[in-house]
């Protein structure tokens, strides 16, 4: 996962590392740590080895652990969003409902395993959420789901979809399904096009008429 491009600070800003600011730093180190370590193992400690930092240097731009915690999670769901989008624009006109549908499992399956730990973060770590955190979290998640939503519906209007499906149910095992492949996966044991095929066609199987 190298594709989380950090931004430059604003000027005047002590940067370090290729420019990198250092609430930036901090950020990526927390989003390889919760990626790795699960929520509950998170330890400001181990987020400052990482950054090249004191811990005490955190508490300059963030006010506490779960803030941190909160903004990895926000840029996470952000990626998912922006990523997605992405894939499924780059499509041809003549692209089916069913073809965004699929164009969508590869997006999800990339940026999740592949591309970025804040991805990985969100996706590992929303159960382990604290209430407060989980719900400052939905909106995001509901934006994610939109997507989804509205080329699940345009499927079924287009008769691309078994009659009887619930798609409620299918845009929600779809997702968990995605989600869960970060548990598992292991690249050096498969890599990712086979898995992006296989997902899309137990998808297309699933779903199709």
């Amino acid at each position: 996962m190298t594709n989380d491009a950090p931004k430059k600070g604003p000027r005047g800003e002590t940067t370090t590392r290729g420019g990198r600011n250092t609430r930036q730093l901090i950020l990526d180190a927390a989003a390889e740590i919760m990626c790795r370590d699960g929520y509950a193992g998170t330890k400001l400690s181990d987020i400052a080895e990482i950054a090249g930092i004191k811990t005490p240097a955190i508490y300059r731009h963030f006010h506490s652990r779960d803030d941190l915690v909160d903004a990895v999670m926000t840029v996470g769901h952000q990626r998912f969003i922006e990523h997605v989008t992405s894939v499924i624009d780059a499509l041809p006109p003549n692209a089916t409902p069913l073809d965004r549908i699929l164009a969508a499992v590869a997006g999800h399956l990339e940026v999740a395993l592949t591309m970025s730990h804040y991805a990985a973060a969100s996706t590992r770590n929303m159960n382990q959420m604290p209430d407060d955190i989980r719900i400052k979290q939905q909106e995001l998640r509901r934006e994610y789901g939109a997507i989804w939503r509205r080329h699940l519906s345009e499927a079924a209007e287009a008769g691309q979809l078994h009659p009887d499906l619930n798609l409620y149910a299918a845009q929600g095992l779809i997702i968990g399904a995605l989600s869960w492949s970060n548990e598992w996966w292991d690249p050096e044991r498969q890599t990712l096009k086979p898995l992006i095929r296989n997902a899309q066609a137990l998808v297309r199987q699933g779903l199709g008429r």
